[in-house]
């Protein structure tokens, strides 16, 4: 009985084929599943079969299920992102959390498709983010730290939880600094500022970002100019934190007024920092972990959700990384 092999065939519900279910690439996704879990797979209109081990062909179902159910959620064909998605983040999770991540939907606009958590990471991330009034978010890049943070000031500002928001991130990077830079000062920060004017607008619209950019209820600004105020009422995002002093963290932390909430994301490995000067994002988390009511999530590569190969580049470099660092 060892090796034994069964067959199976799987039909989705409704009005839902596989063409829709996998995005509409065939082909790819059907080698996808088959690398997943171990099993050959043929699919025809509404239906998959599939060939295997009993254990591999019962998970293959179980993940169809989940995504027959992703499905009559959008009730719209999936995109590559959506197929994506399920595929990597049911290698390690438990049964059922396909189901708790849908419960943590994010609607940032009306005109926008919501946002979801798409690991039991960033699902824990957005419940802190909800729980917490200053919450870190630490980890790799593309694990969504900025994005989720965004989507949550957006849902909280139109849901009246909050008045403003304000986005800030240190200006500096590889080295770089405002005074060497060519041009005025907009000019010098805007390089700095652009991602999370990418978000904003990813999310919100160009032209609704637009007008409460104008009317100040959303701001966009570096850390420096954060200093000497009270910031009441808002959801404030600190990005790149990696890059702050210890006491430009301590600074932007108290500026928390009444009413507000922070979130604190960065990634300590990727401190533009020079030798001589600490990272303020690991001075907080070494001072601030035993205060209950602040909020800790570590994101890993696991965690990824932008282009699929970028988990494998991280992994690559970090191992390149610690192999260095043995030589030497």
């Amino acid at each position: 009985m060892i090796g034994r092999k069964v067959e199976s065939k799987y039909y989705f519900d409704g009005d839902l084929s596989w063409h829709v279910a996998c995005a509409g690439d065939e082909v790819k996704s059907l080698r996808t599943l088959e690398k997943l879990f171990g099993v050959r797979l043929a699919a025809r209109d509404n239906w998959v079969q599939i060939e295997g081990k009993p254990e591999a062909v019962e998970r293959t179902e179980a993940f169809l299920g989940e995504l027959s159910g992703f499905y009559r959620i959008r009730r719209k064909q999936l995109e590559t992102r959506d197929f994506e998605f399920l595929c990597r983040s049911f290698r390690d999770r438990r049964e059922g959390d396909l189901r708790e991540l849908l419960k943590e939907r994010i609607d940032v606009s009306p005109k926008k498709r919501e946002v979801l958590p798409r690991s039991r990471r960033q699902l824990d991330y957005v419940r802190a983010i909800r729980d917490r009034d200053v919450v870190f978010g630490i980890g790799p890049a593309g694990t969504g730290k900025t994005y989720l943070a965004m989507a949550m000031a957006v849902s909280e500002f139109l849901k009246g939880n909050v008045s403003r928001i304000i986005l800030t991130r240190p200006a500096r990077e590889s080295g770089e600094n405002l005074g060497f830079l060519p041009g005025s000062l907009e000019e010098k920060i805007m390089p700095y500022l652009r991602p999370l004017y990418d978000a904003l607008y990813d999310m919100m619209g160009i032209d609704e970002v637009s007008g409460l950019l104008e009317r100040g209820v959303i701001e966009v600004a570096p850390l420096a100019f954060m200093r000497g105020r009270t910031l009441n009422n808002a959801f404030i995002i600190l990005d790149e934190a990696q890059n702050t002093t210890a006491e430009q963290m301590l600074m932007f932390l108290t500026r928390m007024g009444f009413n507000s909430r922070c979130v604190i994301t960065g990634d300590p490995s990727q401190s533009d920092l020079t030798g001589r000067e600490r990272s303020g994002l690991l001075h907080a988390i070494e001072t601030l972990r035993s205060v209950e009511e602040i909020g800790f999530i570590f994101f890993d590569t696991r965690d990824v959700v932008r282009h699929a190969l970028l988990e494998k580049i991280i992994l690559a470099y970090n191992g390149t990384e610690q192999e260095d660092g043995e030589d030497r």
